[in-house]
Parts: C-alpha cells; sequence; structure tokens
C-alpha cells in the first residue's frame, strides 16, 4: 500500500511544474470554470496513456527520430501559440463570464488539451525517462499485473493535481476582480506563447542545426 501511495505521490509531483498545460488550465477555468479546466487535464492525461503505452510496448524509439521529433516540435509550437494568442484575444470576456463563459465547449477544452500533450517532445522524453526507468526496474520484478496497478496511481496522482488545478482556477473566477482575472489570462496567455516559442527555436535547431 505504501509503493502505491508513492506512485501516486510521484504522479502529483511530475504534475506539479508550471508548463502548458498547467497554464492552459487556469486559463480555461477562469473563462469556463471548473469542467473546462478539468477536461483541459483529462485530454492531456489521455495523450500520456498513449505515451506510457507506446513505452510499454518499446515503441518510443520510433519517436526519437530527428525528423518525427522535429515535426512534434513544430506542430506543438503552433498549438501553444495559437491558444495562447485565444487566451489573450478573450481576456475581454471574463467580465461576463460569471454569466455564459466565452463560448469554449468541453470538447474543445479536452481537445485542447489532448493536442498540447500529444505534440510535446518533451512528454516523449519525460515518459522515456520516468516510466522507461520505473518499467525497467517494476517488470522485472513484479507480474503485469503489479505494473498495471502502479502505472494507475501514477496517473491517479495526475488527476488528483488536475482536479485541483480546476478547482483552483474556478475558485480565483468566483472572488477575484474581473481586472485581475484578465491579467492572469494575459499571464498565461504569454507563458503559453512562451512555450511555443521555446518548442519552434527547438524545432528549428533540429532541422538546420543538428
Amino acid at each position: 500500500m505504501n509503493t502505491i501511495i508513492g506512485y501516486v505521490f510521484l504522479g502529483l509531483s511530475l504534475s506539479a511544474p508550471i508548463g502548458p498545460i498547467n497554464a492552459a488550465q487556469l486559463d480555461r477555468g477562469i473563462k469556463n470554470g471548473f469542467w473546462h479546466a478539468w477536461f483541459i487535464g483529462l485530454g492531456a492525461i489521455t495523450a500520456d496513456i498513449i505515451y506510457m503505452l507506446l513505452v510499454y510496448l518499446g515503441m518510443i524509439h520510433l519517436l526519437n527520430a530527428p525528423f518525427v521529433k522535429a515535426f512534434l516540435w513544430m506542430f506543438g509550437f503552433f498549438v501553444l501559440v495559437y491558444t495562447g494568442i485565444e487566451s489573450i484575444k478573450n481576456a475581454g470576456v471574463i467580465s461576463e463570464s460569471e454569466l455564459r463563459g466565452s463560448g469554449s465547449t468541453l470538447t474543445n477544452s479536452f481537445v485542447s488539451g489532448f493536442l498540447m500533450s500529444l505534440f510535446n517532445p518533451l512528454s516523449i522524453l519525460f515518459w522515456l525517462g520516468i516510466y522507461g526507468s520505473i518499467l525497467a526496474n517494476v517488470a522485472n520484478t513484479y507480474p503485469v499485473q503489479q505494473l498495471l496497478i502502479y502505472s494507475g496511481a501514477i496517473i491517479l496522482g495526475v488527476l488528483l493535481w488536475d482536479v485541483t488545478m480546476a478547482a483552483a482556477s474556478s475558485i480565483f473566477r468566483r472572488f477575484l476582480k474581473a481586472s485581475v482575472l484578465k491579467a492572469i489570462s494575459w499571464l498565461s496567455g504569454l507563458s503559453l506563447i512562451g512555450f511555443g516559442f521555446y518548442f519552434g527555436v527547438q524545432a528549428l535547431q533540429l532541422l538546420f542545426f543538428h
């Protein structure tokens, strides 16, 4: 039981550092409330599970090919910059968000989180490094059922963090003034654009300077 709790905390700690998903959750939660922020997280988790499966099936090395990585960096650049610009553009609707939100659907939120995580090469390196090492350790010692339990514990930790972020953003939405919410939305948008340009630089380096 202690081991399972340890893996839940691992999932929590892996999700906590600020990144594109956290910034997007904060922004979407402020504009549309808890469920939209949570669905961003659910989309990201779906992409994470895909990468976990790829690591488990030993197919992750295909994604480490320079051309594939460059494509992922570049697509991630477009997804994050587009999302960041949308965040800044829609900052003005926050004063009305208590009444009707900004017109985004739960499906849009889910797809946005999924694409952000799926086309993030850092996710590949992240799961290859973290989950790959867990896999190497557990697979040699425990049966497959145990590996599934530990993998589920990591995902549960990530889910708990997503619920926390969604709750925090919806609380901000209720109690902070519209001007403060707009400022947070601007910062979230700029953060996403910043991550996007980082991805773009990585793609250019891989294509032209590798």
